[in-house]
């Protein structure tokens, strides 16, 4: 059984920063690219970033580029995002996921969650 718990999140004020962790269990978590991704209330979920298996290429959307970064440690099973400069706009419900061997933007592409996390940022 996979599991992935998602920690961090809490309410900051814009132009502060969260880290964001995920901690995955029940499978080889170094064989595996990851995601995160946010659903803010009324809207579908969307992708923030994605990393593959070593760390070495990342994905990013748009709107966090420049101030998201994802990053892993294979070691402790454990993928991060950290957010600066948060705007209000980044105010949702943060998840993580495991996708297949190589990062992906797409919902669909990915197997398993968390169960979330909430960020709220205040202007």
């Amino acid at each position: 059984q996979v599991q992935l718990v998602e920690s961090g999140g809490g309410l900051v004020q814009a132009g502060g920063s969260l880290r964001l962790s995920c901690v995955v269990s029940g499978r080889t978590f170094g064989s595996y690219a990851m995601g995160w991704f946010r659903q803010a209330p009324g809207k579908g979920r969307e992708f923030v970033a994605a990393i593959s298996r070593s760390g070495g290429i990342t994905y990013y959307a748009d709107s966090v580029k420049g101030r998201f970064t994802i990053s892993r440690d294979n070691a402790k099973n454990t993928v991060y995002l950290q957010m600066n400069s948060l705007k209000p706009e980044d105010t949702a419900v943060y998840y993580c996921a495991v996708t297949g061997s190589s990062p992906k933007v797409s919902v669909t592409s990915y197997d398993y969650w968390g169960q979330g996390t909430q960020v709220t940022v205040s202007s």
